[in-house]
């Protein structure tokens, strides 16, 4: 089992498990609206784009890690169905609150740590890791990396936002304009606070022992996306 020491740079509502549900409802939400409105559903589509690019299939299994409410998911199923891929995701996340949304959507659903995951290696085609790894200490975000990589059959997507000041007093802005609840709003400008530059994840990425690609996106996003080499394709 991995042991997932949080980064050290604080704590986020949704990181306790047990925090208030109607706290966690309210953020979860939030963030679906970021999401959507702020470039994270597109740095998700765009790390999925590049990752099955030439790949034949047209039935793939996706496993959202940190899945939140499921949004980001949803929005990829969607995508991959226009371009006559049958995309099958699993939401796996910690909170119970977070399960349950993603259950009311329709996704197949599992509660568990990211440490903990119960699928064995190789049973999975893509595993996406959506805002999710600047939660963790530097070591820990390695050995998940390691971790997903062993899951996925075709590759990785990591999306996450891009550590800089305009980003976080961005999402504090949007934040105020859009109604978000006070506690998003702190959350969000921490979250870009643990968030990495470029160069900080593809350090990440390189000492994962992955020959992953970086990029930047709109919405002060970072995408990276690893891609087996006996991937179909």
């Amino acid at each position: 089992m991995i042991a997932l020491a949080p980064s050290p740079l604080g704590v986020e509502t949704l990181d306790d498990p047990a925090c208030d549900p109607a706290v966690a409802r309210a953020t979860l939400r939030d963030i679906a609206r970021a999401n959507r409105w702020f470039g994270g559903v597109g740095a998700a589509a765009f790390g999925l784009d590049r990752l099955l690019a030439g790949v034949s299939a047209r039935r793939l299994t996706l496993l959202d890690v940190g899945a939140g409410s499921g949004d980001v998911a949803r929005a990829l199923q969607a995508r991959a169905r226009r371009r006559g891929i049958e995309l099958v995701p699993l939401a796996v996340d910690a909170h119970r609150i977070a399960a349950g949304l993603c259950r009311d959507a329709g996704l197949r659903t599992a509660v568990a740590t990211a440490a903990a995951l119960p699928l064995r290696p190789g049973s999975v085609d893509v595993v996406l890791a959506s805002q999710f790894l600047h939660h963790f200490r530097r070591d820990a975000a390695i050995a998940l990396l390691q971790a997903f990589a062993r899951l996925a059959r075709v590759g990785l997507v990591v999306a996450d936002a891009r550590r800089t000041t305009a980003a976080a007093w961005g999402i504090w802005l949007g934040s105020l304009a859009f109604g978000f609840h006070p506690v998003t709003r702190r959350d969000g400008m921490l979250s870009v606070r643990r968030s990495c530059t470029a160069a900080e994840l593809r350090a990440l990425v390189a000492d994962a022992g992955l020959r992953g690609t970086v990029h930047r996106r709109p919405g002060f996003r970072l995408v990276a996306v690893w891609r087996r080499r006996d991937a179909d394709g």
